[in-house]
């Protein structure tokens, strides 16, 4: 059956530090991808983002303003308000902990706090989202056209976060009308991989290897594919390797300045008070254009030997020739700057000397071709300066001797751009850019596994003796059904069958689910979770799925025992199927029974779990390995489980 064509399709890349939104109105017959570039607090100048900005009056719930209607000198600088910023990473509870302990001030107090600064953000973006798209829509309103959300996130999210995040955008307006969709896309590397193939698909040939680093505000991205399809219009990408990223940005470097021109501050007020505070005043120079400007800037054929940051409210007397202050101006060098962006670029070329070392050992005699430049820090003509000088035939690196670095086109909007250019692809050749994608983790479920007294994983287990057949079972046992690093198709679905027993007359219908995570090496996946041996540290309880068969049909349970002269006690046997579909970055759930999807709606209750922070196994060579691995059914992705003498838990 065709695919229904939505009216508009609308990609939204949430930055750290700016917010980009693309879109294509295919209600007037065109599908190009355009772009918001009007936005409150501009007038008429066109702006490819927004800031992620938000500013609330003291001990007031509700925002005074946001985007570019914070960066007014009254918001920023009223004493009465409070400027929110920088909260994106915020969301992990790890992150939000780690950030607590290094800044307790000025750091948000709590999640339900970052929570709070999620959903008032895009409440605010849906409005002008809805805003500027509905003047543009032919012949239907904007609550009754189809409309197609979809959302980028970092690689960093593990998919409790993801899902969080999902929930926060609904609240704050996102698919709440009845033709409105929501969903989690590609991941910021992908994204942007799949615009540079669409936007320039012609410096590509058959097999090409792409590295695309999506380097933003406050995370770094990168993910590793293969081109193929070149000589049709239909050009795919394969991922090669799992995507991963860290938390390397321009925003860092915004952080740095910020402390240093502080410092700056501290031992000129020693001498002659400044007429704010150094934290003030370090924060204003910090955001101002002429700092901004001058960090876009930097590297380029403009770039300053010297340049000068206003001090706010500075009488334009104050001279410190010490500390570099002349005509209420504080000097700084070419090398001082170069110094805060080497902190991340540094960072930077680690992380990317990483991915060529994996693909090395997963890929050998392969060689990356392109390491492709996208986000803010990308579009940095410095950092693209450093990167082509470091990599400069391969920069050690035997895969990548012939590298080319290139820039995204329009490297800040190339997420969203991308977004939005996958779901038009789809629409338009009934497949996306990017056909295979690595599993960035492994999921299986924990079940029963009946008990062999040969098998030396065995000994010393939990058991439990099966009422209903009289049967011992190892409890407690992981049947893994996808493992990290495979690859799997976008539209693809993992299926695992249980089956339950229950005794008639019992009116339960709904079974609990325990799915397991685990970011190890498939050598190193546990067999069991209960074990305190060296294999359980390294999986976790993901979520905990709850199954509602009570709209099956209880004909085509499978009655046992049922005969008088049959030994062991009368029950029934219900046999089910989970289908896990897993994304880019999230995981979905969906109930089968007798060949058919329960319901339309989401037949699964999913309870998810806090983030876990796994220590995994330091890389052992592989003869050292393959001896440890359990030998066990247990492992295999594909087939029932209870053919492998397994029952769902």
């Amino acid at each position: 059956m065709e695919e229904r064509r939505p009216d508009v399709i609308v990609g939204i890349d949430f930055g750290m530090t700016a917010t980009g939104v693309s879109y294509a109105n295919l209600s007037i017959g065109s599908e190009s991808v355009r772009w918001i570039q009007k936005w409150p607090g501009r007038g008429q100048a066109n702006e490819n983002k927004v800031p992620t900005v938000l500013v609330y009056p003291n001990n007031q719930q509700k925002p005074s303003s946001w985007g570019f209607l914070s960066e007014t000198v009254a918001e920023q600088n009223a004493p009465d308000k409070e400027y929110k910023d920088w909260f994106k990473t915020f969301l992990d509870p790890a992150r939000l902990g780690q950030k607590q302990a290094e800044d307790p001030v000025y750091s948000p107090r709590s999640l339900e706090e970052v929570e709070r600064l999620y959903e008032d953000y895009h409440r605010l973006l849906y409005k002008h989202i809805e805003f500027k798209l509905s003047v543009e829509l032919s012949k239907i309103s904007w609550h009754s056209a189809s409309v197609e959300f979809i959302f980028s996130v970092p690689t960093t999210w593990p998919p409790q976060i993801v899902e969080k995040y999902r929930e926060i955008v609904q609240r704050a307006g996102f698919a709440q009308c009845k033709n409105h969709t929501l969903s989690i896309g590609l991941t910021e590397a992908e994204a942007a991989a799949v615009h540079t193939s669409l936007e320039a698909s012609g410096i590509f040939r058959e097999k090409d290897i792409l590295l695309v680093c999506d380097a933003g505000g406050g995370t770094t991205d990168l993910s590793v594919l293969e081109v193929s399809d070149t000589s049709t219009n239909a050009l795919s990408l394969k991922q090669l390797d799992v995507v991963f990223g860290a938390t390397i940005g321009s925003a860092a470097i915004d952080y740095d300045f910020e402390a240093y021109a502080r410092s700056r501050l501290e031992l000129a007020n020693l001498t002659s008070p400044l007429p704010m505070s150094p934290e003030q005043v370090a924060w204003e120079m910090m955001k101002s254009r002429d700092f901004q400007n001058t960090k876009c800037e930097h590297g380029g054929p403009d770039d300053a030997p010297v340049f000068s940051v206003p001090i706010p409210k500075l009488d334009p007397a104050y001279v410190n020739h010490t500390i570099g202050i002349e005509c209420g101006e504080m000097k700084f060098t070419r090398e001082e700057l170069q110094r805060l962006f080497d902190k991340q670029v540094q960072k930077l070329v680690g992380l990317i000397d990483t991915q060529l070392q994996n693909m090395q050992k997963k890929h050998p005699g392969q060689q990356v071709n392109h390491l492709i430049l996208a986000g803010g820090l990308g579009h940095s003509p410095y950092v693209q300066d450093r990167l082509r000088a470091r990599f400069l035939k391969g920069g050690g690196h035997s895969n990548a001797a012939n590298i080319q670095v290139r820039v995204a086109p329009d490297p800040q909007l190339a997420v969203c751009k991308g977004l939005v250019g996958d779901r038009l692809r789809r629409l338009k050749v009934g497949k996306p850019v990017l056909m295979y994608r690595c599993c960035r983790a492994s999921y299986g479920t924990i079940c029963k596994e009946l008990y062999n007294k040969k098998n030396p994983l065995h000994n010393g287990r939990s058991m439990y003796k099966d009422p209903m057949n009289g049967k011992l079972y190892v409890t407690q046992s992981i049947a893994w059904f996808i493992k990290k690093g495979k690859p799997i198709t976008s539209d693809e679905s993992i299926t695992h069958s249980f089956h339950r027993k229950m005794t008639p007359g019992d009116p339960r219908r709904a079974f609990p689910t325990s799915i397991v995570e685990s970011y190890a090496d498939e050598l190193f996946l546990p067999h069991h979770m209960d074990a305190g041996g060296k294999f359980s540290p390294y999986a976790h309880v993901l979520c905990e799925i709850e199954s509602d068969l009570s709209g099956a049909d209880e004909s085509k349970f499978k009655e046992k025992n049922k005969r008088f002269w049959s030994i062991g006690k009368h029950y029934f046997r219900i046999d089910y199927e989970i289908k896990v579909l897993v994304g880019p970055a999230d995981v979905r759930f969906e109930l089968w029974f007798n060949g058919q999807k329960l319901s339309k709606d989401q037949p699964i209750k999913v309870d998810w779990q806090a983030p876990q922070i796994i220590e995994l196994p330091a890389p052992m060579e592989p003869e050292n390995r393959v001896s440890e691995m359990p030998t066990s059914p247990a492992h295999a992705t594909n087939g029932p489980a209870e053919m492998n003498g397994m029952q769902q838990s």
